[in-house]
């Protein structure tokens, strides 16, 4: 049986329409802020004038876009240009982060703001089954609570390694009893939503737009990366790229939950508990000036509630070291920036959100 794309005509032409649907749907989210005309989709999108009208029609008839007023160009004659807008209601998402001892969920709107939150406590030697019964459980209740099923899909990130494609676990650091999870099944047989999984770093990384080549960086329950390269996510061969906190830094230093000794996640996690938070700075600082070296990013966001309990020492840490470290750190200059606590669920969420947008 073959499986050719282009033996399948009604496929090929329903996977048109849905990405040139994704075009337009993007392009009007654009401009969320002003609203945005069909001569302006045509231009932008480079589809035709009769395409535009089809697809705005169809997408005006699901409630996905509104007309929002009118505007005259300078120099145009005839009637008005009627504006578009997103209707920001129209559907919602789900992200979720699973961490080792919390789960936290979010439900946004289609432009991204969050209109629902939960969190809760979990117990890191729990069978899984019971985390994500209630993970489930919460999904539920906030779609309960917001009396709308309009719900697009689930984003759910966590710890790895894993294996986004199939979205199966393996030997999640901390988390033994994960260990070949297939994650995303057991989601959709308890939710009855597409899901996607992700691992929390690359999630967090992509919560909104940003410079092509960029990195998050990640302090709480662990310690990771997600990386931006060249405007497309870096997830490597196995979708398991950014294991940031795995580099060793240390060869006689303590050993980590991986099996590894002297790694940055077992040096900053040791030093953080001791109440050693500018060795814990420092050993940051390293490894993000190691990282900037290495993959030449412009900007480095600092997240996880580890990190962004004391943020200040930890900020001072990576200058200082991106100064010493980088031959010309006028010319190689990085900006750092600070993530919200909600960066991983809402970049979750946003990989649900992407199954209408670009």
């Amino acid at each position: 049986m073959t499986t050719d794309p282009a033996l399948h005509p009604v496929r090929n032409l329903s996977l048109l329409r849905d990405r040139n649907d994704a075009a337009v749907l993007s392009a009007v989210r654009a401009h969320a802020g002003t609203g945005i005309s069909r001569v302006e989709l045509a231009e932008r999108t480079r589809l035709t004038a009769q395409a535009i009208s089809k697809i705005t029609g169809r997408l005006l008839e699901d409630g996905l876009l509104t007309e929002a007023g009118r505007e005259r160009v300078a120099g145009q004659t005839g009637k008005p240009r009627t504006l578009l807008r997103l209707v920001p209601r129209a559907r919602f998402a789900f992200g979720a982060q699973l961490g080792r001892g919390e789960l936290r969920l979010i439900q946004v709107d289609l432009t991204g703001a969050v209109t629902a939150e939960a969190e809760t406590a979990v117990d890191p030697d729990a069978e899984p089954g019971a985390v994500l019964d209630r993970l489930a459980a919460m999904v539920h209740e906030l779609i309960a609570g917001s009396g709308d099923e309009r719900v697009l899909g689930l984003g759910v990130a966590c710890p790895g390694p894993l294996d986004a494609r199939d979205g199966v676990l393996h030997q999640v650091t901390g988390m033994p009893r994960w260990h070949g999870l297939r994650l995303r099944e057991e989601m959709e047989r308890r939710t009855d939503l597409p899901v996607i999984v992700e691992k929390n770093t690359t999630a967090g990384v992509l919560r909104s737009p940003g410079p092509d080549d960029r990195a998050f960086v990640y302090v709480g329950d662990g310690v990771g990366a997600g990386l931006v390269l060249g405007g497309r996510v870096h997830r490597g061969a196995r979708t398991n790229a950014g294991e940031f906190g795995h580099q060793c830094i240390d060869p006689a230093g303590p050993r980590c939950a991986c099996g590894a000794r002297g790694c940055l996640e077992a040096v900053c996690l040791a030093a953080l508990r001791d109440g050693r938070t500018d060795e814990a700075a420092r050993a940051l600082g390293i490894a993000v000036a190691n990282l900037a070296r290495l993959l030449d990013v412009e900007e480095i966001s600092l997240g996880g509630a580890a990190l962004l309990d004391d943020p200040e020492p930890f900020e001072a840490a990576i200058r200082e070291e991106l100064a010493t470290r980088i031959p010309d750190p006028h010319w190689q200059a990085v900006t750092l920036t600070r993530a919200s606590r909600l960066a991983i669920p809402r970049g979750a969420a946003a990989l649900a959100l992407g199954r209408l947008f670009l």
